[in-house]
């Protein structure tokens, strides 16, 4: 793998920690702004409500400049808005803060993973790509827990000033190990936006939403979960989330070698089982050691779609693959921002700390579903003689010939 990878998989490092972190200070944060819990779980929503907007508009913003460049402002922009939430006087501007990183987000991930594909040969696309989401998964295992544990030690204040110090040190990777890539001579949107008319892309971006969405319904509430429910200490949340950060790695590289080779059995099994786990979690929620396992396997599951998910849309978007992968992004946290919301309607509704692995259940039995009816409509494609891949109407071919990364997702696997 390119030495490139280890840059991405850094900035992505910090953009993990600083969004994951949060579910571990929550309460410390709620207590600070004299805010309930639901309250407070809008810095979760706002979050990932600024991914999915900023998703789309900085990649398009971004058409202007090389990749690369792009990327380093996008972690610039991380900085700032960490700086302001550990600067924040008011509940309101720590949530102005955390939509101020937001928009780094999708735009980092949706650029990096055509970036990422765009290093290695095509068989090897899913394997890349989950190589730079391995920096988001190891920030659950190691940013993450860290960041707890001086949150709720120092202040929750320091823990963003450490977040905003790890963009630095991605933006200084980024600058130092990626490649200049010269900008497409001619950026279409237009032809960019074509491949949402595909709909197989649109079933993989609600796959997405529906799918992580169910990690998030239980995550974002496991601190008062765990202390309230299951009886744990408040300085246990920060080795649960190193167990949660542990199964989201393997789940990540599990997925991204299968992807390669077994992709829709891959989410079928994937899904399925998340589903389960998940409605069991209600139940494991009452026991330490049941409560403890299940969390390693809700990362571990969840993080397993992810990578397939991103190269499906990669493979059905192939001729305009940056803004529809920047959106998917995107619709990563467009689940996470409904699984909060929902989560915290139930408890606010009197339904209690486990009810919201409910409605995460429930969420990813309906990407379940969709997963199986995208396979169908792809077998009956190829059964009728047709392409699997719908392109948009201007083909690969009429891309840039100087863009190597488009170049590149144009030879996807068709």
């Amino acid at each position: 793998m390119p030495l490139a990878l280890l840059a991405l998989a850094i900035g992505a490092f910090g953009i993990g920690t600083t969004e994951f972190v949060i579910m571990g200070l929550l309460p410390d944060v709620a207590a600070d702004f004299q805010v309930s819990i639901p309250a407070a779980g809008f810095l979760v929503t706002g979050y990932a409500l600024g991914v999915v907007l900023g998703a789309p508009l900085m990649t398009i913003l971004g058409t202007r400049v090389t990749r690369k460049r792009m990327l380093m402002l996008l972690m610039g922009l991380f900085i700032v808005g960490n700086v302001v939430s550990a600067l924040a006087p008011v509940f309101g501007v720590m949530l102005a803060g955390r939509v101020i990183a937001s928009l780094a987000h999708g735009a980092f991930f949706g650029i990096g993973s055509v970036v990422a594909a765009g290093l290695v040969a095509p068989e090897k696309r899913a394997g890349a790509i989950a190589m730079m989401f391995t920096g988001l998964t190891v920030a659950n295992v190691v940013g993450v827990p860290l960041g707890t544990f001086i949150g709720q030690n120092l202040g929750w204040r320091v823990t963003f000033f450490v977040v905003a110090g790890l963009g630095v040190l991605g933006l200084l990777g980024v600058a130092k190990l990626v490649p200049e890539q010269p900008k497409s001579q001619e950026v279409r949107i237009r032809h960019e936006l074509a491949a949402f008319r595909n709909v197989q892309v649109l079933l993989a971006m609600a796959m997405t939403v529906l799918g992580f969405g169910g990690v998030f319904a239980a995550i974002t509430y496991i601190t008062p979960m765990m202390t309230e429910i299951t009886g744990f200490a408040t300085s246990s949340v920060t080795w649960l989330l190193v167990l949660f950060g542990l199964g989201m790695v393997g789940g990540n590289l599990l997925g991204g070698t299968f992807a390669d080779r077994h992709l829709m059995p891959m989410l079928y099994v994937a899904l399925a089982a998340l589903a389960t786990v998940l409605a069991l979690f209600t139940l494991t929620a009452h026991h330490k050691i049941a409560a403890a396992v299940t969390i390693v396997l809700i990362g571990a599951l969840g993080f397993a779609t992810v990578p397939p998910l991103q190269k499906r849309v990669l493979d059905q978007a192939a001729g305009a693959p940056t803004l529809a992968s920047a959106v998917n992004i995107g619709a990563f946290n467009l689940g996470n921002a409904l699984a909060a919301w929902l989560g915290g309607i139930v408890i606010a509704a009197g339904f209690g700390y486990t009810a919201p692995n409910w409605v995460g259940a429930a969420l990813a039995a309906s990407a379940l579903l969709l997963a199986v009816l995208s396979g169908a409509i792809e077998r009956r494609t190829v059964s009728g003689g047709r392409p699997a891949v719908a392109h948009s109407p201007e083909s690969a071919a009429e891309a840039d010939p100087v863009d190597p990364v488009r170049a590149a997702a144009a030879a996807l696997p068709r």
